[in-house]
């Protein structure tokens, strides 16, 4: 099932600014001293994936629920079966991002999947065999962007290691597994139940940490002694055992062992 990667990030209504990237090489640079400088950051429709949110709750030192309370809003139109979580823009002319400022990023090196990407796009799909999840990338080539006048090459391979993109992708694997299965979800009577755990799983981890330890859910499924003491303070150890679950709950899929 051919989907948008929530790597992408919608900064224009114009189609024509995807374009393919023939072979495996393109040319950008971007920095302070561009006269575009941060012009990229704003009028965005960025969907935030899990990883996303958890580094950007830690930087600002909130929960995941205060950040997604004043900094998200949950969108039903990005997704043909999931909600998604996309970072809200300031409410003013222009629409900034709210973590913008005249010298660049505030939150730069926690910054979302898709700025670190950009201006690379990527779209995924799951055809739902053994191969997992496939990608494909293109270049986003906006009309105020000058960074692509700058002489500096790059192939696929070194921006991701320059972007520090190899974390992110490695976190968010599973989820982007999720998202974009063709599996069913089951009955139609389970399907509520069901999207709203995505949501808990997904975007709230600090609430999912309480429905593991404070529900019936570890006298359940059979959980080390040494897992529980990492999911107990360890977001990125809740993170990946929440794909788990999520495997199991939505799918059936045998990524949790019952007691």
């Amino acid at each position: 099932m051919p989907t948008r990667n929530p790597l992408m990030t919608d900064t224009s209504p114009q189609k024509d600014v995807f374009e393919p990237l023939h072979g495996n090489r393109f040319r950008f640079l971007c920095h302070r001293d561009m006269e575009c400088f941060t012009r990229c950051c704003a009028g965005l429709n960025l969907v935030l994936m899990p990883y996303d949110i958890l580094r950007m709750k830690h930087r600002l030192g909130i929960s995941s629920e205060e950040f997604l309370n004043a900094y998200t809003e949950m969108r039903f139109d990005r997704h043909p079966r999931f909600p998604m979580v996309v970072l809200k823009m300031k409410d003013e002319e222009g629409k900034r991002c709210p973590f913008v400022r005249s010298e660049g990023c505030a939150v730069y090196e926690d910054r979302p999947g898709a700025c670190r990407i950009y201006p690379i796009g990527r779209a995924a799909m799951n055809p739902g065999n053994a191969g997992g999840t496939q990608e494909k990338y293109f270049v986003v080539r906006e009309e105020h962007c000058l960074g692509f006048r700058e002489p500096h090459d790059w192939t696929i391979e070194e921006w991701v290691a320059d972007q520090g993109l190899k974390k992110y992708d490695g976190m968010n694997s599973a989820w982007l597994d999720i998202v974009t299965s063709p599996q069913s979800l089951g009955p139609e009577k389970d399907v509520p139940r069901k999207i709203q755990m995505f949501c808990m799983a997904s975007y709230n981890l600090d609430p999912f940490r309480s429905f593991v330890f404070k529900s019936r859910f570890l006298d359940l499924f059979d959980v080390s002694p040494e897992l529980r003491d990492r999911l107990a303070s360890d977001d990125e150890a809740l993170l990946t055992f929440a794909m788990d679950w999520l495997k199991f709950s939505l799918y059936g899929m045998q990524t949790m062992k019952l007691k």
